[in-house]
């Protein structure tokens, strides 16, 4: 058995945690605050918290860039809330609101909205705009990341 050990942002209290790799698949719960770093939903980021996410935790961060006034955005999210179930604890899903967050999308040079941009060992390696079904955004981080 391996002692590789990852290092996992919780989505409660944004404390990183060391968990052993083959722990994940096992409801591993925050050293800190108890809660369970993975439950099967996005976890909404504001902009420290999303620098924290992305820089800090080895597993890899699938953020859905997003706005409460865009239609694709809300029709997606139900969508991007299945894709969550079928790609953690491999992935972290997570929800930047831009309207929220607008340094943030500017920095990024977020330009249309809703985009997915895929995060890994702190650095972009992908991204797509538009709208997805939940298949299709599990289909899309898989083949950017064998997930």
């Amino acid at each position: 058995m391996s002692t590789d050990r990852l290092h996992v942002v919780c989505p409660h209290c944004h404390t990183t945690n060391r968990v052993a790799r083959e722990a994940l698949t096992q409801a591993p719960d925050c050293g800190k605050c108890h809660r369970p770093l993975f439950d099967g939903h996005p976890v909404a980021l504001d902009e420290a918290a999303f620098d924290k996410h992305v820089a800090r935790s080895d597993v890899p961060v699938l953020v859905d860039f997003w706005a409460p006034w865009c239609g694709p955005c809300r029709a997606m999210a139900p969508q991007f809330e299945a894709a969550a179930q079928q790609l953690e604890p491999a992935i972290r899903l997570a929800k930047v609101n831009t309207e929220e967050a607008q340094a943030l999308g500017a920095r990024l040079q977020i330009r249309s909205i809703p985009t997915l941009a895929l995060f890994v060992g702190g650095r972009e390696v992908a991204r797509q705009a538009g709208a997805m079904g939940a298949a299709d955004i599990v289909r899309w981080v898989r083949s950017h990341r064998g997930a």
